[in-house]
């Protein structure tokens, strides 16, 4: 028994992150909903345009549909995989690869998202100009975009992994 527990003990991971950006989500939620910070949110356009957006809904939905449910049905996934089939996850190379790059991409999304929302917003408050604003966007989007990326990265190499592993399952039977 001892060993059929130890031989899991590398998806706790999987749990644990899920479990702080649960957390993590949690306290933005409630941070939210704060009077003075939702009346914040409201004058730079959450949840509808804007600004405020980045923070109201998309980040605050980022860090709980992805860092929260996505890594704890990942690591559900890498843990009943082998249950069902009796066949080991296709690579455990690519569990870790797809695990650090779900985190890595869900935290740098999440703080761009944050930063710039905040950023963005402030310089809406102030009644800049049309160049600083265009000025934020231009360090934005590739900042989004990269981190987007190594978020999707960690997703597909998890997809990939589980699919070959079902697909291998299914037809050694």
């Amino acid at each position: 028994m001892q060993q059929e527990h130890t031989k899991h003990r590398h998806l706790l991971k999987y749990f644990i992150a899920s479990l702080s950006f649960f957390l993590a989500g949690s306290m933005h939620g409630v941070w939210q909903l704060y009077p003075p910070v939702r009346a914040w949110l409201d004058s730079i356009g959450s949840p509808y345009g804007g600004p405020g957006h980045l923070i109201d809904p998309l980040a605050h939905a980022h860090i709980n549909l992805i860092g929260g449910l996505m890594m704890f049905l990942m690591g559900l996934s890498y843990y009943l995989i082998p249950k069902l089939t009796g066949r080991p996850v296709w690579s455990s190379r690519l569990m870790t690869l797809s695990f650090w790059g779900t985190v890595i991409g869900v935290l740098c999304f999440y703080s761009t998202l944050m930063i710039f929302g905040a950023w963005m917003g402030e310089l809406l408050l102030d009644g800049a100009g049309p160049a600083r604003m265009e000025e934020a966007q231009a360090i934005y989007g590739p900042l989004a975009a990269i981190s987007a990326a190594i978020m999707g990265t960690g997703l597909w190499l998890f997809l990939g992994n589980a699919l070959t592993s079902l697909i291998k399952a299914a037809i050694a039977k």
